[in-house]
């Protein structure tokens, strides 16, 4: 598997226990008692915009979990279109099937500049064995992955298309800035199921209706209630939006 990653070994889980995303990933609920059982080291990986984490059929013997950042999940049709299947934000795992497959199913790639953590296998089988309500965390979170891509793909390829990038903006919006960074053009376009001049325009369009507000590149501010009036998201009830 060729990485463009950067990655640096950490023979130690202090970190880990202080992660500041801890608490929305795999392992939010690991004890000090369980982090005595892990002996083999989780990896910093420093994926820079545009960087490969890995390929749809390579060798699976890692899962990963975002720091932050944001990834992209992609299978290719047969003629080599794009589908983008779930995006991950910080906190988000990727990876799961390596558990119970050899091979990854899905193409990742960084939308932005990220950095993520390596988790071996064998670390997972080991805290399988000796910390009996991991396996059910585990199964959890992978029931969440699978309800997350069955919500991305219901709320990001029906509706009109402005009512498709109003939930995307609303999808990546950061509570703390009251902002989004959305990703390019192209990127939003395969997301969406529309044209790069679709989005293009559409996004003029919410800048020119004050439904979005320049800040810097590709990152606007956002009028949350115009927004939601805009995506209907009432029709989505229990989804992850703001």
């Amino acid at each position: 598997m060729n990485h463009t990653a950067g990655f640096t070994f950490r023979p130690e889980l202090a970190r880990c226990r202080d992660c500041g995303v801890r608490k929305f990933a795999l392992f939010n609920n690991l004890t000090d008692e369980d982090f005595k059982l892990v002996h083999m080291p989780v990896e910093d990986i420093a994926l820079p915009k545009r960087g490969t984490l890995y390929n749809a059929g390579d060798d699976a013997q890692s899962i990963f979990t975002l720091r932050s950042g944001l990834i992209k999940l992609v299978h290719y049709l047969p003629d080599g279109n794009q589908r983008v299947v779930r995006l991950v934000r910080p906190g988000g795992t990727i990876g799961l099937e390596a558990i119970v497959s050899d091979s990854f199913t899905h193409h990742a790639e960084a939308l932005q500049d990220s950095a993520l953590c390596r988790i071996p296998i064998a670390v997972i089988e080991k805290l399988d064995r000796e910390s009996p309500r991991l396996h059910k965390q585990v199964l959890n979170r992978w029931h969440q992955v699978v309800m997350e891509s069955d919500n991305w793909l219901t709320q990001m390829t029906t509706g009109t298309a402005r009512e498709r990038v109003a939930r995307l903006c609303l999808f990546l919006h950061d509570a703390e800035t009251n902002s989004c960074h959305l990703p390019g053009r192209e990127d939003i376009g395969a997301m969406l199921g529309i044209t790069t001049e679709t989005a293009s325009r559409i996004i003029a369009d919410f800048r020119r209706s004050d439904l979005l507000e320049f800040r810097s590149r590709n990152v606007f501010g956002l009028n949350l209630a115009a927004l939601r009036d805009m995506a209907g998201i009432d029709d989505f009830a229990g989804t992850d939006f703001e």
